[in-house]
């Protein structure tokens, strides 16, 4: 019972630490919008704009190497890349605006963008 007597105002401070951390984690998945095309940047220039409700497979070749960009079911992903790590081909699957993925070997940005209504729907007018 000591330690409850001397340590109320630490357990105070965690409740309400976990209370604000689980408030920004619901306000961020709610205020997360779907993407409507995909960028695709490589050395820091932009060479494609995809939309991503349409299926499509995009070779990306550079100097450091190749990588294969997939969309599918409104996602885009990196199905493949010659680079050492392929941590790009890891980061699995991005649908949202201002998720991304990065192939630092090649140089390859991806981008997922809001689409052309700015991520409202009609009844947010």
């Amino acid at each position: 019972m000591d330690w409850l007597k001397t340590h109320r105002n630490d357990l105070l401070l965690i409740a309400a630490l976990l209370v604000l951390a689980g408030a920004l984690a619901l306000f961020l998945h709610l205020s997360r919008h779907d993407g409507g095309y995909v960028s695709v940047s490589v050395g820091g220039e932009v060479v494609a704009r995809l939309p991503l409700d349409e299926d499509a497979s995009l070779p990306i070749g550079t100097e450091g190497g190749n990588n294969l960009l997939v969309i599918e079911d409104g996602t885009a992903r990196m199905e493949s890349a010659d680079c050492p790590d392929l941590l790009c081909v890891k980061m699995g699957a991005v649908r949202y605006a201002g998720e991304s993925i990065v192939c630092l070997p090649h140089q390859v940005v991806i981008t997922v963008e809001e689409g052309p209504d700015g991520g409202f729907d009609a009844a947010a007018r």
